[in-house]
């Protein structure tokens, strides 16, 4: 049984999200994603079944955070 003390969070807290919802929340195509992760620029999904992957929503977040809190040179 999981309880609520997990360090990683409460397990019904974490979303799995699909390949199309990655890329409306980080508003890449899915084969910059697949370059991207292939570079090890963007996360690993984790197998859901055979065919179907997804990311938790909190990598995806934590991604952003870290792509947002990066260097802003560019401006």
């Amino acid at each position: 049984m999981v309880n609520g003390n997990n360090q990683k969070g409460t397990i019904m807290s974490v979303k799995i999200l699909r390949r199309t919802e990655v890329e409306q929340i980080v508003g890449l195509s899915r084969s910059t994603i697949y370059a991207m992760m292939a570079e090890k620029t963007f996360p690993k999904p984790i197998k859901l079944g055979k065919r179907a992957i997804g990311w938790p929503d909190n990598v995806i977040a934590d991604w952003i955070e870290e792509r947002t809190s990066g260097d802003n040179s560019h401006d």
